[in-house]
């Protein structure tokens, strides 16, 4: 039976880092540029009429992709990289949990 190296081991954790990098680097120069037109259903909805039927969401993390206390870009920036966050967590603990079932199981 082979072993892995301690260097293998390390390497899928900075595959981590790096996608985590990446993805905060694409909020950071991206998020000033989005628009604030709404988006493709919410225009269906005002152009058809139903915007008026919309029902508020269950729970809000950072609602309208702001902070409070902050504001403009640096708002957009800032709630971007919790959805980063957020998302990250949520998969790692997806992933852990299907690591800890095992290959066949479920």
């Amino acid at each position: 039976m082979q072993t892995e190296s301690p260097r293998a081991r390390r390497l899928p954790r900075r595959w981590w880092l790096v996608g985590l990098a990446i993805a905060a680097l694409v909020v950071i120069v991206l998020a000033p540029l989005a628009s604030g037109d709404p988006d493709g259903l919410s225009r269906v909805a005002e152009d058809l009429g139903f915007i008026s039927r919309e029902q508020a969401a269950p729970f809000e993390i950072v609602p309208g992709y702001e902070v409070p206390f902050l504001s403009g870009s640096t708002s957009t920036i800032v709630a971007g990289l919790i959805g980063v966050v957020v998302v990250f967590v949520v998969l790692t603990a997806i992933g852990r949990l299907l690591a800890r079932r095992g290959p066949g199981e479920g």
